[in-house]
């Protein structure tokens, strides 16, 4: 079994389409598949799916011609400023170490490297 791969871009991420037909778009993340190093971007990649003709609970008819994202690879996208909303950015992670209650806990968190701003 493979090892499970990290990813820098997270669901809920606003990322920007670097590269193919959508290049420039700007879309949430709604799913992320570190298996196959991709992710699902909210209103890129759009494809035609035909599916086939059924019924519901209720009766009416489903199938026909459903149009949805598919996945696109992470090298493909690149999380949006938070400072701007419009230009891309590297992720960096800063390690801060917090101290509560006389216990020392190590924080991660991620941060755009164009502005300096958490994500």
């Amino acid at each position: 079994m493979a090892d499970k791969k990290k990813m820098k871009i997270k669901k809920g991420d606003t990322v920007k389409v670097l590269t193919g037909k959508d290049r420039n778009s700007i879309g949430k993340v709604i799913a992320v598949y570190p298996e196959t190093e991709r992710v699902l971007v909210e209103g890129v990649n759009r494809v035609t799916r035909h599916t086939k003709a059924g019924q519901s609970a209720r009766g009416t008819r489903t199938g026909g011609l459903v149009v949805q994202e598919a996945a696109i690879h992470v090298s493909n996208v690149a999380v949006v400023d938070p400072d701007d909303k419009k230009l891309a950015t590297r992720i960096k992670t800063r390690v801060e170490t917090v101290e509560r209650n006389g216990r020392t806990k190590t924080v991660r968190t991620r941060v755009a490297v164009r502005s300096g701003k958490d994500l």
